[in-house]
């Protein structure tokens, strides 16, 4: 019990922008998630849309926002400044993602949901980079935890307000995609009024840019190894497919996704705490060898409540995950290129999203869902024995 306290503690007694940054994602993500869950069933349903164009809409949409990740975080490197690039990638996320509400088109969805990673690309590395300045020494598992927690938080909030509003107000789903603006202001006001910009001792020099910033040879090997995993990593829309599969219906997805959510901020505290504790390469193996049962899981599943089951896991493998590695980059990081690695992290990513995605759209057509899930199963299980064979340990 009194280790719980001692965490707690340390949580609430991190800097204000390492906690601001947390909050402004929670309200990111309340609004993203209020859509999320329901885009897949809106795109075949209403739109009249095929598997292979969900896995193009998401992996394209994935693979943009990893490109431009890198970039972004190398210009904050050369600005000296994190905030106007995470304002102007959270501004355009904002502004795009209400508007899915009034498509009647496929391309349309595409074009937002493209708009709307733009966004995150631009925002993403600077945010990561501004939140490892920010945080105290020897605690960069727990600041990345932190922000993963509560970023997670707000999508359990997300999908419930909008499993609430399809249960008991309306099943127009384009009216519930025009409400998530609301979230979306705050997120915009409470990042003006709660995050900081942290000094900089000096403006880098343009040498810095792109791949020229990924110098160090541990740090190169380490995103090789986390673009292998990315392969198995196929948007998580076919898994919300697959619940609709198993019986989940309609107005029920949000609140799985809710569940989903909840796991995911349950495990993030701790999961950034063991990564500072223990070494974050073990706890992202970890992770990642729960990815691969929960995809086995899902290639096997044959009712209802296996759906329910296997998405609490995969919140999981996150807690285990997405802390620890943006941790571990940055501690390969030289400290002048931290925007840069913090982009080229993003960029390994997220560059096979697409083809993961389209893989796995096409996977599902010609060998079932189970086909699909047990080849993610198997690449995840290969970038696992290179993160124990490549990646150096603790430092």
């Amino acid at each position: 019990m009194s280790g719980r306290w001692s965490l707690l503690r340390r949580i609430f007694n991190q800097p204000r922008n390492v906690l601001g940054l947390g909050a402004v994602s929670f309200f990111n993500d309340v609004s993203s998630e209020m859509i999320y869950p329901l885009l897949p069933t809106f795109l075949v349903r209403v739109l009249g849309a095929s598997l292979p164009a969900v896995g193009l809409i998401e992996g394209a949409a994935e693979s943009i926002n990893s490109f431009v990740k890198l970039f972004a975080g190398s210009l904050s490197d050369r600005l000296g400044r994190r905030k106007p690039l995470v304002a102007l990638g959270y501004g355009l996320a904002a502004l795009a993602r209400p508007l899915i509400a009034g498509t009647e088109a496929v391309w349309q969805v595409l074009t937002l949901r493209l708009t709307d990673r733009l966004g995150k690309g631009i925002r993403s590395a600077p945010r990561d980079a501004l939140l490892a300045k920010s945080a105290p020494p020897g605690a960069l598992g727990l600041a990345f935890g932190t922000q993963r927690a509560l970023d997670h938080a707000g999508a359990l909030l997300g999908p419930i307000l909008a499993g609430a509003l399809l249960l008991f107000i309306t099943r127009d789903l384009r009216l519930i995609f025009a409400l998530s603006a609301i979230p979306a202001a705050l997120t915009l006001l409470l990042l003006w009024r709660a995050v900081s910009e942290v000094p900089r001792a000096g403006v880098e020099t343009a040498a810095h840019q792109g791949l020229a910033g990924l110098r160090s040879p541990e740090l190169r090997r380490t995103l090789f190894v986390f673009f292998v995993f990315t392969l198995a990593n196929s948007t998580d829309a076919f898994l919300l497919l697959r619940a609709s599969q198993l019986g989940v219906a309609t107005a029920m997805l949000p609140f799985l996704w809710a569940a989903f959510h909840a796991s995911k901020t349950f495990w993030s505290f701790p999961g950034g705490d063991w990564a500072d504790r223990f070494g974050a390469r073990g706890v992202i193996a970890a992770g990642w060898a729960v990815y691969a049962l929960v995809y086995l899981g899902f290639a096997l599943a044959f009712a209802q409540w296996h759906a329910w089951a296997l998405f609490i896991a995969y919140g999981l493998y996150f807690g285990l995950a997405e802390g620890p590695e943006k941790a571990l980059v940055a501690q390969f990081a030289q400290g002048s290129q931290l925007g840069a690695a913090m982009g080229g992290y993003q960029l390994a990513v997220g560059v096979g999203a697409l083809p993961a995605s389209l893989a796995f759209g096409l996977l599902w057509q010609w060998a079932g869902p189970s086909g699909a899930f047990l080849t993610g199963a198997g690449v995840a299980g290969l970038a696992l024995v290179f993160l124990l064979t490549l990646v150096p340990g603790n430092r």
